[in-house]
């Protein structure tokens, strides 16, 4: 049996689709407008970073109404941003540090299968570890999904309090932080998109009152080689300042630490 002949069970059309697709995709492009490739591969300089669901329902671009060029792109189960994935960091660095961005939009969406794993008892297998992050946001906000008593409408609600705190995931990282005392920092943007019916709604997500009310505790400035830190990468000893911040640093000067 040649081995190029296997399907694996598929059927052999499915990537003959595909590449028909392209071609046509290509020809109406090309009919449109002949310089539209040689564009693109000169160069890219998307306004907005898209960190969206991987759901199939779910297209970036589409949804959005953009073209190719206009938006760079990061999916995940549940659009999380969690602050160990080297993946979703090494996108948004090379957007916001290299590209640019104007616009960054986290985007959830309604019906989403990660939110209503998370909020369930039941195990699925390696996506649990992974959906821990959404049962943290069921953690902070459980008075408020409890008082909800549609499973339906609470689970709408979660899918939204998800988007929100991604949001301000993304205000705690150091990439961020660092773009907003730049001369053009990014602007945050919350979303949620409902398959039902098409519509996207802005849940008018502010990604600064983060920075305003958790300051003391999230706000990172990058060190310097003159600020006099230990080659160990420990703090100066500073016998005037206060003692709490020389242990662990959560004290600054003219903050007092807020109770949680």
């Amino acid at each position: 049996m040649n081995p190029s002949s296997l399907s694996f069970g598929k059927p052999a059309s499915g990537i003959h689709d595909i590449l028909a697709n392209n071609r046509q995709w290509v020809a109406d492009r090309n009919a449109e407008d002949p310089q539209f490739f040689q564009r693109l591969a000169n160069e890219q300089q998307p306004r907005y970073l898209f960190i969206g669901c991987s759901d199939s329902r779910v297209p970036a671009s589409g949804i959005t109404g953009t073209g190719p060029g206009e938006m760079f792109v990061h999916r995940n189960i549940a659009n999380l941003v969690v602050h160990s994935d080297m993946n979703l960091l090494s996108v948004l660095q090379y957007a916001v540090e290299v590209l640019g961005v104007q616009d960054i939009l986290v985007c959830g969406h309604y019906g989403c299968g990660g939110v209503a794993a998370a909020a369930s008892n039941k195990q699925y297998g390696l996506i649990d570890n992974w959906l821990v992050n959404i049962r943290d946001v069921v953690r902070l906000h459980e008075t408020e999904l409890l008082r909800i008593p549609s499973e339906a409408q609470r689970l709408r609600r979660l899918v939204e309090l998800n988007v929100i705190e991604q949001v301000h995931n993304l205000a705690k990282t150091n990439i961020i932080q660092n773009a907003m005392r730049g001369d053009k920092p990014p602007r945050l943007h919350g979303l949620v998109y409902d398959i039902a019916d098409g519509v996207l709604k802005d849940l008018e997500v502010d990604g600064d009152d983060v920075m305003t009310t958790m300051e003391h505790i999230y706000a990172t400035e990058a060190v310097r080689p003159d600020d006099g830190a230990s080659p160990s990468g420990d703090a100066p000893h500073d016998p005037a300042a206060p003692a709490q911040a020389q242990a662990g640093g959560l004290a600054k000067p003219g903050k007092q630490a807020k109770a949680s």
